[in-house]
């Protein structure tokens, strides 16, 4: 496929995603709080974030085949230069139908770049040497994300902090140079990211567009035929709804607490950067908790205690209570996330894996707009504080959902096969692992 050596590809690999995760981190900080300076009211901003989510919902599975059909490398490039233009048009945006745009555009940019970046850096290693391992590049990916959002969000703190710089507000720098670092983190992917095109890349876009419903036909099958699957990816519904606590009302909440948003986002950019250290640190956790007291009673427990951090952010008086819920918070979601994803993968194998975890992804979308809207209306009728309580129960109420796989657990590893949409029962071909990390939902424009 190409002529560079695993090392060099896991250097381009990892190259690469550091730069895409950086415009996200710069804008985390300050993107809900620069649209309510920019006029929105917080249920505007809500129903302007479900663009994503529904956009994301449509296309997550009729696009799984895409990269596969025309290369990874012009499905990126498109992916990458529409987040281009969505920070572009953010950056200006003054109105609902704007921002509306930005996030419909985040919404195509997000399905368009879901796995093909991982799929080149597999597929590539094993074309140098079949015998390579690509596990531990995967696996640094996932800590090469962490930093660049934590210095991305950093960054961004210290722009707010500096103050105005002309015409242009504290809150727009860190979208400026987010736009900025999202042309050169394009430019580096035209240049670095080098592959061998399907022969006939046409034609097989044409089949996989005709393919496509009967996939996602065949993926719903697998939730009919399996309980404990049914009941895994429904957590994600529950998940979805209550990230718009700590996600979307999180820096309005610290506006609130500390009454100035300029300064909510010059704190908000430290308290990301250390939030997403935290989640890696949770995610360190994974080992200790699948020896005891295993993956399924700690997803019970780690749901609890999720919602219990968030009802920490709706009600601590002070800036610093509400950033060390923040954090724990935080800490949690990077320790469920690898039990929750480990349970998933346990019920299904063969070739329908990755369309069970584009599933599983893409039912988190329905209940993040759901939230999305509900949260922000009542934040903006109640206060934030009862937004984020709902939340916290929501978020809390998924635990009993994981008591499927826990009862499956005890009664065997072979207690419930994985499952094969098409009636038959038992072990399918071996496939390469799938990336199961979450990305923050609600951070459009990057």
């Amino acid at each position: 496929m190409s002529r560079l050596s695993v090392r060099q590809i896991r250097l381009r690999y990892l190259a690469l995603h550091g730069l895409r995760w950086t415009p996200t981190g710069l804008m985390i900080p300050v993107m809900v709080l620069l649209m309510q300076e920019r006029g929105l009211s917080l249920p505007q901003i809500g129903l302007v974030s479900t663009a994503q989510a529904l956009v994301v919902l449509a296309l997550e599975l009729p696009t799984g085949g895409l990269a596969d059909a025309l290369g990874r490398k012009p499905v990126l490039v498109t992916a990458w230069a529409l987040s281009l233009v969505s920070l572009a048009v953010f950056a200006t945006a003054d109105s609902f139908a704007l921002f509306f745009l930005v996030w419909a555009l985040q919404g195509v940019y997000r399905a368009l770049d879901s796995g093909p970046l991982d799929a080149w850096y597999v597929d590539t290693t094993l074309a140098a040497d079949p015998g390579a391992r690509y596990e531990g590049g995967l696996g640094l990916a996932g800590t090469v994300a962490g930093v660049a959002i934590g210095a991305g969000a950093l960054l961004s703190g210290g722009l707010v902090a500096l103050g105005p710089v002309g015409p242009v507000s504290a809150l727009t720098l860190p979208v400026l140079v987010a736009l900025a670092l999202q042309a050169v983190a394009l430019a580096a992917l035209l240049t670095l990211l080098v592959e061998t095109r399907p022969a006939q890349g046409l034609g097989a876009l044409r089949a996989s567009v005709v393919e496509a419903p009967r996939m996602v036909g065949r993926a719903f099958g697998l939730l009919r035929r399996s309980r404990v699957l049914l009941a895994l990816v429904a957590v994600e519904l529950f998940w979805g709804f209550g990230m718009v606590t700590f996600e979307s009302l999180l820096p309005v909440r610290l506006a609130e607490v500390v009454g100035d948003a300029d300064r909510a986002a010059a704190l908000l950019g430290p308290a990301s950067s250390a939030a997403w250290l935290a989640s890696a640190a949770g995610a360190a956790l994974t080992p200790l908790l699948l020896r005891w007291p295993g993956a399924a009673p700690s997803a019970v427990l780690l749901r609890v205690v999720q919602g219990g951090t968030v009802v920490g952010m709706g009600l601590f008086a002070g800036p610093l209570g509400v950033l060390v819920a923040y954090l724990a918070c935080y800490a949690v979601h990077g320790a469920s996330n690898p039990l929750h994803m480990g349970l998933l993968h346990r019920q299904v194998d063969g070739p329908y894996r990755t369309s069970v975890v584009s599933l599983n992804s893409m039912m988190g979308q329905p209940g993040f707009a759901l939230g999305a809207v509900l949260l922000t209306a009542l934040a903006d009728a109640r206060g934030v504080a009862p937004a984020m309580l709902l939340g916290a129960l929501v978020l809390a109420v998924a635990a009993p959902l994981y008591l499927p796989a826990w009862r499956a657990g005890r009664r065997g590893a072979g207690a419930e096969e994985p499952v094969d949409p098409d009636g038959v029962d038992g072990p399918g071909r071996p496939e390469a692992g799938t990336d199961g990390r979450r990305e923050p939902a609600a951070s459009g424009t990057g």
